[in-house]
């Protein structure tokens, strides 16, 4: 998929060290992550495996041959009964937020998650305040779900989480095929 200006593909191995240092940005400077010390490029490669492997989505955007941002779908949680739930992630690089890429990498990622058989997905997102975040989400279809007051603990602050949801799919009108969706181990 192409904007005006960049590119929405699959991410790559050679695309770790610039997502490892969008991230690292975001450790340090926002709300996105409540982890406080940004992780190295061999933890972000890791990371990024365990979603490839499970046959999960892990896209970029690309301008002029530099990734400007990521997002991808990993498990919500562990537990078997959660396998038809997945949540998304999103970053962009600094120098390229409100230009719209967040929207251009998060629609084909809840297209692809629609296709593989999930049929929710859930926005975990740091901070009432972070608005680009939310009306990013209220645009592709999400509603919220709910807040937890205080929950995290970043910048000497205590910080709310809001959760958003919404169905991929048919939801949860109909119930599933039998297994797992195509992307799930064992599916």
């Amino acid at each position: 998929m192409q904007g005006a200006d960049y590119t929405i593909r699959p991410s790559r191995d050679e695309d770790v060290a610039a997502i490892t240092a969008i991230y690292g940005h975001h450790v340090l400077h926002g709300l996105a992550s409540f982890e406080e010390v940004p992780p190295s490029v061999e933890e972000i490669a890791r990371r990024r495996g365990d979603i490839v492997a499970r046959g999960l989505p892990y896209l970029v955007a690309e301008r002029d041959g530099r990734v400007v941002g990521y997002c991808y779908a990993g498990p919500f949680r562990p537990r078997i009964g959660y396998r038809y739930t997945l949540e998304d992630s999103i970053y962009i690089d600094a120098g390229e937020v409100g230009r719209g890429i967040g929207r251009r990498l998060l629609a084909p990622l809840i297209e692809r998650c629609t296709e593989l058989g999930y049929r929710q997905m859930i926005a975990v997102i740091g901070g009432r305040e972070t608005v680009a975040s939310i009306r990013l989400h209220e645009a592709l279809g999400f509603t919220h779900i709910g807040v937890f007051p205080a929950i995290g603990f970043k910048f000497g602050r205590w910080i709310d989480t809001v959760l958003m949801q919404r169905a991929l799919g048919p939801g949860s009108e109909t119930l599933p095929s039998a297994g797992t969706p195509s992307a799930a181990p064992g599916g």
